[in-house]
């Protein structure tokens, strides 16, 4: 069974940074398209950022877009999520995930990741 494990949340001012971290365990992480997710308290899981096998493609929610970066490194079995200028509505639990094979359009890693992480809390004060 796929293992994700999260870490790197915790409480930020507004304007900070943090990164996250996504080790993967149990899996050909090469093989895996990854991606972040959050959900917010009293609100659904939203798509935060997926990228491919490769890393050449990228894509972020627009409510992200241009603060957070979405990276990989196949040799260390780790995604990453770069949060910059934090803001108190990203505060969520942020969830990692992974998808096997196939196609690797943006609908297919939003809706279609196979596997989850547990999650850590992003906790941003004004």
């Amino acid at each position: 069974q796929v293992q994700l494990v999260e870490s790197g949340g915790g409480l930020v001012q507004a304007g900070g940074s943090l990164r996250l971290s996504c080790a993967a365990s149990r899996l050909t992480f090469s093989r895996y398209s990854m991606g972040w997710f959050r959900q917010a308290p009293g609100k659904e899981r939203q798509f935060v950022a997926a990228l491919s096998r490769s890393g050449g493609r990228l894509y972020y929610a627009d409510s992200v877009e241009g603060r957070f970066t979405i990276s990989r490194d196949n040799a260390k079995n780790t995604v990453y999520l770069q949060m910059n200028s934090l803001k108190p509505e990203d505060t969520a639990v942020y969830y990692c995930a992974s998808k096997y094979g196939g196609p690797e359009t943006r609908e297919e890693l939003e809706y279609g990741m196979d596997y989850w992480g547990k999650g850590t809390l992003v906790t941003v004060s004004s």
